[in-house]
């Protein structure tokens, strides 16, 4: 599932130089992978799992949304676009 072009999104794994666009619930599950190996949060484990579980657009879009908001909390979400 691909997002619609205006719903892509920046964000910036700990440590790393470039921001990563995210565009689809696809490249969240890698980015949301990566990320919990680098940091081991249980919060981020289980936003993992919820993301494995997903089978229906209305939950891969909740997924994405608790994904944005701890990216958010965090201040790792890029909020300006080139």
């Amino acid at each position: 599932m691909t997002l619609p072009q205006t719903s892509y999104f920046d964000a910036h794994l700990p440590g790393a130089r470039q921001a990563v666009r995210i565009a689809s619930f696809y490249d969240a599950k890698v980015f949301a992978c990566r990320w919990t190996i680098r940091d081991k949060d249980p919060a981020l484990k289980a936003l993992l799992r919820h993301m494995d579980q997903a089978r229906s657009s209305a939950t891969e879009d909740s997924a994405i949304w608790q994904l944005k908001q701890m990216l958010t909390s965090r201040g790792m979400l890029v909020t300006s676009r080139p």
